[in-house]
């Protein structure tokens, strides 16, 4: 696609804008607000102010003009006197001549300088004799001074005589409503947004296994009923597990009950040839029901405990030791992490067991993830696993090649076990090439530390 400075513009807005719905709601509302505030602020500073402020500049500069010609047609000293009273009685100016003086040189000027061009404008139309304005150095005058014949008649007046100085009033009411609007729309936003928020939250720890028996619908009509669906596909799914653990659970008693009675006739028959073969046989069918049974039930029901990873890998280490493996476990002894201990027990005892069937060295491993996570690495210097046979080797009852078959007693769920404990927690498993120079199995948990 061709890009155009509109697009570019577009991409760089779309980058900087917030990405949850908290934010982009609060955009909503803030953004118009904002513009209504600023164009009525303008409009009322444009069509009101500067016309209020246009027209006591247009007055004071006619009270000036008439004390300036009052001066010129008389401008004895009893004149004077009886201007500077009228004015100080009728139009509150404070005026006094100064003999032999000039106008000053500098022309101090407003800021913003709307009220100085206003009262230049009227002060030109007005008079005909120079003269020189102030508005800055006295908060609440202005300092004018016109050139007459011998000297220089000053005229001090108060600010408001020349500006709308209660014009600030009316911005800082309507920044108060505005806050006050914002702060309300804020109140209901965040409890809207709280209830997609306990309806995510829901659905993830939902995900790893965990109950939520508090979670009820709660928000506006449309988060209530995607609440609802929640729920329901929660009882569907909870429904299906149940029925599938139930209905291996039957089929592991219905076998239990045969193997029972060949195990006790085997152990009163008298001594034959064949007899450890036999029960070599119904030790690896009895390790086949219990997997079965595992891979069903994925220890879903137990609750989330604190658990010190060490530990963890040092009992692997253990098991995989008693296989006839070299174990090397590379850990924090602090590595703390929440989690279900005896479902990643399970699944670190098929990882590590896998490792010491296939290799004669083991590594088990742990580290903090950048992102807050943890990292549990399990390799091995065996025969490995082709890159284009990584995901086969999560499938149920997959062997893969005799090289990775070599355990009779398994039935080829181990990996797959490991992968939904892993994403039972939220994280997943990855498979790579070892340093060993066997394979890499990687458990990413993306669990909060505590």
């Amino acid at each position: 696609m061709r890009l155009t400075p509109f697009n570019v513009w577009a991409r760089w807005m779309k980058r900087r804008l917030p990405t949850s719905l908290w934010g982009r709601s609060l955009l909503i509302i803030i953004i118009p607000v904002l513009i209504m505030q600023g164009a009525v602020t303008f409009v009322f500073f444009d069509a009101h102010w500067q016309t209020v402020t246009s027209r006591l500049s247009e007055g004071l500069a006619g009270d000036v003009a008439w004390a300036a010609e009052s001066y010129r047609d008389d401008p004895s000293p009893e004149n004077l006197s009886v201007i500077m009273d009228r004015a100080q009685r009728n139009m509150q100016l404070s005026i006094a001549f100064q003999e032999e003086r000039t106008l000053p040189k500098e022309n101090p000027r407003g800021a913003l300088g709307v009220v100085d061009r206003n009262l230049e404008a009227a002060l030109k139309s007005r008079l005909d004799q120079p003269f020189w304005y102030d508005t800055t150095r006295y908060p609440a005058y202005v300092d004018i001074r016109v050139q007459e014949p011998g000297g220089v008649l000053r005229i001090i007046a108060p600010r408001e005589r020349a500006v709308a100085t209660q014009a600030h009033i009316f911005v800082l009411w309507l920044m108060i409503a505005t806050a006050l609007l914002l702060a309300v729309a804020v109140i209901f936003i965040r409890n809207q947004v709280r209830s997609i928020e306990r309806l995510a939250a829901a659905a993830e720890a939902f995900g790893r296994g965990e109950a939520v028996p508090r979670f009820k619908p709660n928000g506006a009509r449309e988060v209530r009923a995607a609440a609802q669906a929640f729920l329901d596909m929660r009882e569907r799914i909870q429904r299906h597990i149940d029925q599938r653990t139930a209905m291996l659970a039957s089929v592991s008693h219905d076998l239990r009950t045969p193997l029972t009675r060949l195990r006790l006739e085997l152990a009163l028959a008298p001594p034959f040839k064949r007899a450890e073969s036999m029960r070599q046989d119904m030790d690896e069918m009895e390790h086949m029901i219990d997997e079965y049974l595992a891979f069903a039930r994925g220890e879903a029901g137990e609750p989330t405990q604190n658990v010190n990873i060490r530990s963890l890998l040092e009992k692997a280490a253990e098991d995989a030791r008693r296989a006839g493996a070299e174990v090397e476990v590379i850990a924090p002894d602090d590595l703390n992490i929440a989690l279900r201990p005896m479902a990643f027990r399970r699944a670190l005892n098929n990882l590590a067991g896998n490792a010491a069937s296939h290799g004669e060295k083991v590594r088990l491993s742990a580290r903090d993830l950048p992102s807050g996570g943890v990292e549990i690495i399990i390799e091995d210097d065996g025969p490995g696993i082709p890159e284009d046979m990584h995901e086969e080797a999560f499938r149920p009852f997959s062997r893969l090649d005799p090289s990775r078959s070599q355990n009779r007693k398994g039935v080829g769920l181990g990996m797959a076990i490991a992968r939904d404990v892993a994403r039972g927690h939220g994280g997943d498993i990855i498979l790579g090439r070892s340093d060993l120079g066997g394979l890499k199995a990687s458990i990413r948990l993306p669990a909060i530390k505590e």
